[in-house]
C-alpha cells in the first residue's frame, strides 16, 4: 500500500510540475525561454502519461492550447 501511495504521489508531482512550467511559459515574453519551458512541461506530461499507463490508470489530459 505504501508503494502504491508513493507511485500515485509521483504521478501527481509530475502533473503539478507540468502545470507549473505551462504557467511560467504562458507568462514568459522571451520566445526562446518560453519554448524551453514548454518543452519541460511536455516532458513532465510524458512522464505522467507513462506512469499512468504502467499503472493501468487513465491517461492524464494533455494541456489545451
Amino acid at each position: 500500500m505504501i508503494l502504491g501511495a508513493r507511485v500515485m504521489k509521483m504521478l501527481a508531482e509530475y502533473l503539478d510540475k507540468a502545470i507549473t512550467f505551462e504557467k511560467m511559459a504562458a507568462a514568459e515574453k522571451d520566445a526562446k525561454l518560453r519554448a524551453d519551458l514548454e518543452k519541460q512541461a511536455i516532458a513532465y506530461r510524458k512522464l505522467a502519461t507513462e506512469r499512468a499507463k504502467n499503472l493501468k490508470l487513465s491517461v492524464p489530459p494533455q494541456q489545451s492550447k
